[in-house]
């Protein structure tokens, strides 16, 4: 009996200790992948530039974090963008394609959820405890899924070629060697001086990619894996499916800029400020040119132009125009056009403010309305 007691009495400071260790070792794995250096692909920046665009379908699942500096000067019905670009957000993705996928923002209370399967959309609430699903439209405003990093750099890279591409140190992101690009605009209209993106080399998925202002030191924003998988999910962990006691609804139209598009009574130009337009929506909203400079001008309403005006004027840095008030926040600018009572088009992208002004100008002398008269002046 002795002896049994001291056994037991020798050997509790030696579990203790193995206890101790096997906590270290699962706290320090994680920042263990970090130590390890990457290894260098033997790809070049135009080859990696070109399995960044061909992997728009590649299956992934992960966990992301993104960081926003861009403290956007919005009104109630533009408060989602300003929370997408000006905070920080965590999401869950589980992707198979572009044409099925499931992204879900882990809030405080919660979780908001999107969940697209063809043309279709479905975004939950889970503090409401409700679902709208809508029909995918030509135009909308940024949701979360747009911030994953394949998706910033795909709508980042496409169009026209950039002006320079080079490569940049592989670094190690969500325990893959990624392979480092950095992408740079032509000189003149764009407002980002450059993109550094982090390429799993396999498959062509950026795994976390950085917007630089021009001129900038420091990004602008930031997106990147802090989990990453290149496994296909399976249809389940795609598929929202809800608890029976939520609300649901059918919405068909899905936000500001798609009611404008849809209802709006104008047909804006072909170009401004020398952009072509990108898209064809059919509607009132326009949207202009390619990769690091793009435009999207959306018509507003008096009693939505007022409040986002005074928003913008209210915002240090603002500048009133020739056109319209304006300001640029990192690389991106808005600008409103229009007077008191007589709503104006909200003109916003990575371009510079002499862009935007001209943008403004453009609109203002070339929309046309449903009965082919005139929309405002050139003046």
């Amino acid at each position: 009996m002795v002896n049994r007691v001291t056994v037991l009495r020798m050997t509790a400071p030696r579990r203790w200790a193995l206890v101790a260790l096997v906590a270290a070792v699962l706290v320090a794995a994680p920042l263990a992948w970090r130590l390890i250096p990457a290894d260098e692909s033997d790809l070049d920046a135009s080859a990696l530039y070109a399995r960044v665009g061909e992997s728009g379908d590649q299956p992934y699942t992960g966990y992301v974090e993104t960081t926003g500096t861009l403290q956007l000067p919005v009104s109630d019905r533009f408060q989602s963008i300003g929370d997408l670009f000006g905070e920080s957000t965590r999401l869950r993705v589980w992707w198979r394609d572009r044409n099925q996928w499931r992204v879900s923002q882990l809030l405080t209370g919660g979780e908001a959820v999107l969940a697209h399967n063809s043309e279709v959309t479905t975004e939950y609430d889970y503090e409401e405890a409700t679902s709208t699903t809508s029909y995918d439209p030509k135009i909308r405003l940024p949701r979360t899924s747009d911030l994953l990093p394949p998706e910033v750099a795909r709508r980042l890279l496409g169009g026209d070629a950039p002006g320079s591409l080079s490569r940049l140190p592989a670094r190690r992101v969500a325990g893959v060697s990624a392979a480092g690009l950095r992408v740079e605009g032509g000189a003149g209209r764009s407002s980002i001086g450059h993109v550094d993106l982090w390429v799993d080399p396999d498959t062509g998925l950026t795994l976390r990619a950085e917007v630089f202002a021009r001129g900038a030191t420091k990004p602008d924003f930031t997106s990147a894996f802090v989990e990453y998988s290149a496994e296909e999910p399976t249809g389940d962990e795609v598929t929202f499916r809800g608890s029976d006691g939520i609300e649901r609804t059918f919405d068909d139209v899905l936000d500001i800029a798609d009611a404008a598009n849809q209802f709006a009574p104008f047909l804006p130009p072909e170009t401004i400020a020398g952009l072509h337009r990108s898209v064809d929506t059919g509607g009132a909203v326009g949207v202009y040119g390619e990769g690091l400079t793009q435009v999207l001008a959306i018509p507003v309403r008096d009693r939505e132009a007022e409040p986002l005006r005074e928003q913008i004027r209210g915002t240090p840095g603002s500048v009133d125009l020739p056109h319209g008030a304006a300001v640029s926040v990192g690389p991106l600018g808005v600008l409103l056009s229009g007077s008191t009572g007589r709503g104006g088009w909200l003109v916003s992208g990575t371009v510079t403010r002499d862009v935007l002004d001209r943008a403004a100008a453009d609109l203002l002398a070339g929309t046309v309305t449903r009965d082919d008269t005139v929309f405002g002046g050139g003046d």
